[in-house]
């Protein structure tokens, strides 16, 4: 039965469109962004200076390449070598896991509404705290960052799966085994430590932020606050077709038309993919597949991923994940919280009808690279697939293979080519001299 939703709607030249499309972005709505300061991030975003064995950046998981992901279902972080769709397992340095959950684009994080960040919400604004920010890290999470952008590229750092890695191979991953992460000779600390004693940073620090005049200056809240900046200024994404289309009614091709109206209206998806970003920015349980080694923490031995609940404890909460912004969504796959689909379509048609996609997915949809690994044991178990069934919060949407189409090429219609290509783009070196990641 499909789902009706009621919209008011206005007829155009172009189509029936719903009455609440969203008023276009304007610069009001993002945070100022000095250039400068960008391009002290962008070399920061390039170096692997910051992860705990030199061997991984940002870019690693997060590179223009793959808008801004890295092509894969789950990373691998620490104890990879290569990049994107050529990333493999290196043998000389196992990693201990694949990274849970898969990498979320970049697109727009600059955008004043940005209040939650991270597939769970686990880090969050909140200005009742000192810090002005909810974090996993509670009342030792220092203050200083410039956003809650800034206060989210801290934590990769301590990820022994992301960038820290194993507890026994270096100095910042000693320190988060001790659980020594702020403060003197805390592991944002040594990371501080490491960029200080390359005079090109120092210098760089100097002349982007007026409080620093030494090494001796330089916290790592200011190193987090130049990332941001450089994601804020390189992915801003907000002149898409869409974008004219909001603007000034500049039309749409038919097919992408057509799926605009079942968008806005009988498909229901603005129900959740609301406002110019594309999000509510609220949690929904949308059934996707587990893959991988889920979140569990280390005493225990299940491989669930049970989302926002590991942040509220609230029983409604289980399996419900961040509603992701759509911008340049045809080049940020795999989707899903795990990564689960690597084929837009296909993706779209399951969101639909999510509980008999769960029972009827196809698992040559991931993109893993080769790891003796269980990545199955949840989809394995009857028992935990009906969990993640039952947890399901919306109701089924019956749409044909044409409508699929269209929702797909309206999709499509919001892909930014500038924010694709970047505006900074990849440096030739860092100062570090370590190798930068690139395909």
């Amino acid at each position: 039965m499909r789902r009706v939703f009621v919209c008011a709607f206005v007829a155009l030249a172009q189509g029936t469109l719903a009455a609440d499309l969203p008023l276009p972005l304007t610069d009001d709505d993002f945070r100022l962004v000095e250039r400068d300061e960008a391009a002290l991030g962008q070399l920061l975003f390039y170096d692997p200076i910051l992860s705990g064995n030199k061997e991984v950046a940002c870019a690693t998981c997060h590179h223009p390449a793959f808008g801004t992901g890295d092509g894969l279902s789950l990373s691998l972080g620490d104890g990879g070598s290569g990049l994107g769709l050529n990333r493999i397992v290196d043998a000389a340095n196992l990693p201990e896991q694949r990274v849970p959950r898969n990498a979320q684009p970049l697109f727009n994080l600059g955008a004043k509404q940005i209040q939650v960040l991270f597939h769970d919400g686990r880090v969050e604004v909140d200005t009742t705290r000192n810090s002005g920010l909810r974090t996993p890290l509670e009342d030792e999470m220092v203050s200083g960052f410039a956003s809650i952008i800034s206060a989210q590229t801290m934590f990769p750092v301590l990820s022994g799966d992301e960038m820290a890695g194993h507890y026994s191979e270096n100095e910042i991953s000693q320190a988060v085994r001790r659980g020594t992460l702020t403060g003197k000779n805390g592991a944002w600390d040594l990371i501080v430590q490491r960029i200080v004693s390359v005079p090109q940073y120092t210098k760089a620090f100097a002349n982007v932020y007026s409080h620093i005049s030494s090494s001796n200056d330089i916290a790592f809240t200011d190193v987090s606050n130049a990332i941001a900046a450089f994601m804020e200024f390189e992915w801003r994404s907000d002149t898409a077709p869409f974008d004219a289309f909001l603007k000034d009614s500049t039309p749409l091709n038919d097919t992408a038309q057509n799926g605009l109206n079942l968008f806005y209206g009988t498909a229901g998806c603005a129900t959740c993919h609301t406002g110019a970003l594309l999000t509510d920015h609220n949690f929904h349980a949308m059934g996707q597949p587990q893959v991988g080694p889920g979140k569990a923490a280390r005493f225990q031995a299940h491989a669930r991923d049970e989302g926002r609940f590991r942040v509220t404890g609230f029983i409604g909460d289980k399996y419900a994940f961040r509603t992701p912004s759509l911008r340049n969504v045809e080049f940020t796959g795999p989707w899903g919280h795990a990564g689960a689909y690597s084929n837009l379509t296909k993706f779209v048609a399951a969101h639909a009808e999510p509980r008999a996609a769960l029972y009827q997915y196809d698992r040559s949809g991931v993109v893993l690279p080769q790891f003796d690994t269980a990545d199955w044991r949840i989809m394995d178990d009857p028992t935990e697939v009906a969990k993640i069934a039952n947890a399901v919060s919306v109701m089924p949407v019956l749409l044909s293979s044409t409508e699929v189409s269209e929702i797909v090429a309206f999709l499509g219609a919001l892909s930014d080519s500038s924010a694709l290509t970047g505006r900074l783009g990849i440096p030739g070196s860092v100062p570090s001299g370590l190798a930068i990641p690139n395909p």
